[in-house]
């Protein structure tokens, strides 16, 4: 797969296929952590991304497949056996096209276009420092949206929020300042915002965000992939707690961003 992290598209014995992020990954095993608590947190906020899982890799199935790997610089190096992240693929490759570019014009349609606005009141929460990735493909939209009324075969573009190793800033575990980061390149998919009532229910949902939830994910992590880093981590999520009643200033601060992120966004 595309990606500093080398990630890897993987079928598992769920019958399912994966996009898996492996621990001596070049960005750092930090990026492991970051996915998985990014991944709880997104789910408890509602906000569309594909299923994750911790995917085992044995020995046995390494041996078999010696393209699993990644490369450092010009040297390839393998994967240990153990426990790595996944992401779920939407669908089958040999089924289910997913694109992570779509016109200007496709982007209108859509169909969960919010959840732009919804993964925006995320980044700025944990400080990503990456821009806001995103993947579309056709399906269902029953089967996708949790909406009343949708007829069974309606089908239409749906958008996953992806790639999440660079919340909390990545490996560096740590909120540096900025109005610019976590922004989807398209800007037109920010185009309607008017006020800060747009961000809603997001927002509410991360000003009171539980504590328990972190908690959860901490206790489903691999002791491998924090390895001495507990302590570092511990600090990082009490601050990022610390954080939740400031998101509402911090997306106020990108209406200073350069672009006019929000051109209907006059006053208030």
């Amino acid at each position: 797969m595309r990606g500093g992290a080398q990630a890897h598209l993987l079928e598992a014995d769920d019958g399912h296929y994966y996009i898996v992020k492996f621990q001596n990954n070049p960005q750092h095993r930090r990026i492991l952590v970051n996915e998985w608590i990014a991944g709880e947190i997104l789910s408890h906020l509602q906000i569309s991304a594909p299923e994750q899982r911790i995917v085992s890799l044995s020995r046995e199935f390494i041996e078999k497949n010696p393209d699993v790997g990644v490369q450092s610089g010009n040297r390839p190096v393998g994967v240990e056996p153990g426990w790595h992240f996944g992401s779920r693929h939407p669908g089958t490759p040999q089924t289910t096209a997913i694109y992570d570019f779509i016109p200007d014009a496709l982007l209108g349609q859509v169909a969960n276009a919010e959840q732009f606005l919804a993964s925006l009141v995320y980044d700025r929460w944990v400080a990503n420092s990456d821009s806001r990735q995103s993947i579309f493909f056709r399906a269902q939209l029953k089967d996708w949206l949790a909406r009343p009324g949708i007829p069974p075969r309606k089908m239409g573009f749906v958008a996953l929020m992806i790639d999440h190793g660079f919340s909390f800033n990545g490996p560096n575990w740590d909120f540096p300042e900025s109005a610019l980061t976590g922004l989807y390149t398209r800007r037109v998919v920010y185009r309607n915002v008017r006020s800060i009532a747009d961000f809603e229910p997001w927002l509410s949902r991360v000003v009171h965000f539980p504590e328990e939830v972190i908690d959860r994910a901490l206790r489903q992590i691999p002791p491998d992939w924090i390895g001495e880093d507990e302590g570092a981590l511990l600090k990082m999520l009490e601050r990022l707690l610390g954080r939740r009643k400031r998101v509402p200033e911090l997306l106020y601060a990108c209406r200073g961003s350069e672009g006019n992120l929000f051109p209907l966004w006059v006053s208030g």
